[in-house]
């Protein structure tokens, strides 16, 4: 009796123990990140720049997971003195009526594995946009599955704080 009892007891905390439903977010979520510096853009036609940031293969995509993709804003970075992380797309007004505006693009290509994130940088007048938006740019990308969106809506995905904080990232 004693054997049965203690074969229920111990059958019973290992399915208990190894259950991931739950409706907090802990470590069964699994959030993958990585940062990218350096980035230049560089305009062919004076309206646009587009870099491809590929994916690390270290790092598995699926098709349904969400990325995230932030930027050092060079406008609030400088007044505050220190990084601020903005989400992307992200549009500024500049004196003179200038524009300038990072927009992500996601290419998911099952077949072949690749998932690539292309940033563009485009504006009313590229030649005068100045080197703080075009020169050594540095960008954040948080992958999350599609799961966590839809089960945490009151998280602002725009703010990078908030969501490191929800998935318990280290950058």
């Amino acid at each position: 009796m004693k054997k049965i009892f203690v074969l229920l007891f111990s059958t019973t905390l290992l399915f208990t123990a190894c259950s991931d439903d739950d409706d907090f977010i802990d470590t069964d979520t699994i959030a993958r990140t990585f940062e990218i510096d350096n980035v230049d853009f560089v305009s062919n036609d004076g309206l646009d720049a587009r870099v491809t940031i590929p994916v690390p293969n270290t790092i598995e995509v699926f098709e349904q997971d969400v990325p995230l993709v932030y930027v050092v804003d060079p406008v609030a970075t400088a007044d505050t003195g220190s990084e601020v992380w903005e989400q992307l797309p992200a549009t500024y007004f500049l004196d003179g009526g200038l524009t300038v505006q990072y927009r992500p693009t996601f290419i998911f290509d099952a077949q072949r594995g690749i998932f690539d994130i292309i940033v563009t940088l485009e504006s009313n007048d590229f030649v005068a946009v100045p080197n703080t938006f075009t020169q050594n740019q540095i960008f954040r990308i948080v992958i999350i599955p599609s799961d966590f969106a839809a089960q945490n809506p009151n998280i602002d995905l725009s703010n990078l704080d908030q969501v490191q904080s929800a998935l318990n990232l280290e950058f």
